[in-house]
């Protein structure tokens, strides 16, 4: 992509109404729109980004069986009011025409309209166990929306519901869905903590969350320093400093950021919705149920707040826009211009995804918008290298820059 032809624009300004790390770099380097408080626009750098996050999550929820789909954002009432979920403080809720009260709410999470579409197609234990995922946008009426896409009124979110005969075969697939979240978490780069926590307004019951240790984090962890066994403090009866319940080692207390969670249900929501099953000797038992949730914009803003620098974002390959950013100094110049061009149409011919910044701009310029939006790999054409019949590579994430022959075999090699 040229960068002169991209629906890209760079700013110095930072954001008087949030100062968070993620939403400074991300509207600075033109990923995100804030649009209001919780809610932005993904411009085309920021939907690259996110659609490799959905790419990850996609191939390790297909991976253990999960069969995607999707759901409406539009739900009638009665699906929250079987659920004593109706007055819940997040629901957003819609008149319907001239009905004076809200007759319907917005979603802001899918147990309910998954629990009645089962009901529809469970009838023996021949039809379990069986999952569903969904990646779609979320609303949630927070009083407090702030710290960028850490948390927000609009959200991307991956949802995916298992269905089970009983409480062995939940269990046994919650295990599984905990080894797939920390593939996904690894791909991205992340270092999640396994968590016991809090149900919240899902669950009685103690759920998992997923967090990863950072300074501006809005929870608080107690993380063992040997064995990584971690409790959110919010249902944590442990202090800095004590044993560790599981190994012995020291507690140690951080804030985290939360990028996922797992729970088990059990018939919650199988029960106002008449999810039954006929087993092997003709008994009817409600449906074990349980859910898996990561927030996309969580684990791209997440990424940000722990992968920067001084001069921007440092994207990890699995998930930056493109994995090289091309600048040509002096690109009126005809033998850079020829340079950079054909660099430009090899790279696009290997399947390479190249941003490729041809603007008349000054060098200083173009330097620091690269670093800014943090692709991997920078590769520099000037009247310099070209003299001396090199490239000079920059690694955004190391700052090491070296000069390689100019051929496409050595390039590709370094970069991949």
């Amino acid at each position: 992509m040229r960068q002169s032809q991209y629906f890209l624009k760079t700013s110095k300004n930072t954001p008087s109404d949030d100062v968070s790390i993620n939403a400074t770099l991300l509207e600075q380097g033109g990923f995100v729109y804030k649009n209001s408080a919780g809610i932005y626009s993904y411009l085309p750098l920021g939907w690259r980004v996110v659609q490799k996050i959905a790419h990850i999550i996609r191939e390790e929820m297909d991976g253990i069986g999960g069969q995607e789909m999707f759901m409406p954002a539009l739900h009638d009432k009665h699906y929250l009011k079987a659920t004593g979920r109706w007055d819940v403080d997040v629901v957003f809720k819609v008149n319907s025409g001239d009905q004076k009260e809200p007759q319907f709410n917005i979603s802001w999470t899918h147990e309910e309209i998954m629990s009645e579409i089962a009901a529809r197609y469970v009838s023996s234990y021949r039809d379990l166990p069986f999952a569903t995922y969904q990646i779609q946008t979320k609303f949630r009426n927070e009083a407090r929306a702030k710290s960028g896409l850490l948390r927000g009124r609009e959200f991307m979110m991956k949802d995916l519901y298992s269905f089970h005969r009983d409480e062995e075969d939940l269990n046994r697939y919650y295990e599984i869905v905990r080894d797939a979240y920390f593939k996904i978490f690894k791909r991205c780069d992340l270092e999640a903590l396994y968590t016991l926590a809090a149900g919240g307004d899902f669950t009685s019951n103690y759920t998992h969350e997923f967090q990863v240790v950072c300074p501006v984090g809005e929870d608080t962890i107690f993380v063992c320093e040997k064995c990584d066994y971690a409790e959110n403090k919010e249902i944590s009866k442990l202090k800095k400093g004590n044993p560790c319940p599981k190994c012995g080692g020291v507690v140690y207390e951080k804030k985290s950021i939360e990028v996922g969670n797992i729970f088990r249900y059990g018939t919650k929501y199988s029960e106002p919705f008449n999810l039954q099953f006929t087993d092997e000797k003709g008994q009817r038992k409600f449906v074990q149920s349980g859910a898996y949730g990561i927030g996309l914009g969580r684990v791209m803003g997440t990424v940000v707040e722990v992968s920067h620098d001084s001069n921007g974002i440092i994207w990890p390959q699995s998930l930056a826009p493109f994995s090289v950013h091309l600048v040509s100094l002096e690109p009126t110049s005809p033998g850079v211009h020829s340079e950079a061009e054909g660099l430009y149409s090899s790279l696009q011919r290997r399947g390479i995804e190249v941003l490729y910044d041809d603007r008349d701009l000054s060098a200083g310029s173009k330097f620091t918008d690269s670093d800014l939006i943090g692709i991997p790999w920078r590769l520099l054409v000037s009247p310099k290298t070209r003299k001396a019949g090199k490239l000079e590579v920059k690694n955004r994430k190391t700052g090491k820059i070296e000069l390689v022959p100019a051929d496409l075999e050595t390039v590709s090699k370094l970069i991949r």
